[in-house]
């Protein structure tokens, strides 16, 4: 059942203005788990109008929400895996609890992992009281 409202007028300046999330995009989420924040799990929804797509979705989609956690597992792995129905141009946000939170995830090891699943960081945001979002982009392909 979908949370959306079709408020996506109202998101502009909240957190999916920062994760670059535009009305009528196709968002798959992995990782979701309790510790997710649904205020910013509702107000992408509300800006897609939409439910978000899971790894079952089995078309490509215009961007990932990767949340992630120190204890998830690999990450260059898990980076891999989320490139699997990303359309050319799409991003992945990857979404880590913030330093001194539960489950942070070192700035390092993201730094170290994107490269490998040949990705690249550009940006990282607050996103909500316990989650930051770095920006991940495969780089363009050489002409």
């Amino acid at each position: 059942m979908s949370s959306t409202t079709g408020g996506a007028a109202a998101q502009q300046d909240g957190p999916s203005a920062r994760l670059s999330i535009k009305p009528g995009m196709v968002v798959q989420e992995l990782g979701w788990d309790a510790d997710t924040d649904d205020d910013l799990r509702v107000a992408v929804e509300d800006t897609i109008d939409a439910d978000m797509v899971d790894d079952s979705y089995g078309n490509v989609v215009d961007a990932v929400l990767l949340w992630w956690r120190a204890d998830d597992g690999d990450l260059v792995d898990a980076l891999v895996d989320s490139l699997a129905d990303l359309a050319e141009g799409g991003l992945i946000w990857l979404l880590t609890p913030k330093v001194g939170r539960p489950g942070a995830v070192d700035p390092a090891e993201i730094a170290e992992s994107a490269p490998i699943a040949g990705l690249s960081q550009t940006t990282t945001a607050a996103v909500s009281r316990d989650w930051v979002a770095t920006r991940l982009v495969a780089p363009k392909a050489a002409r």
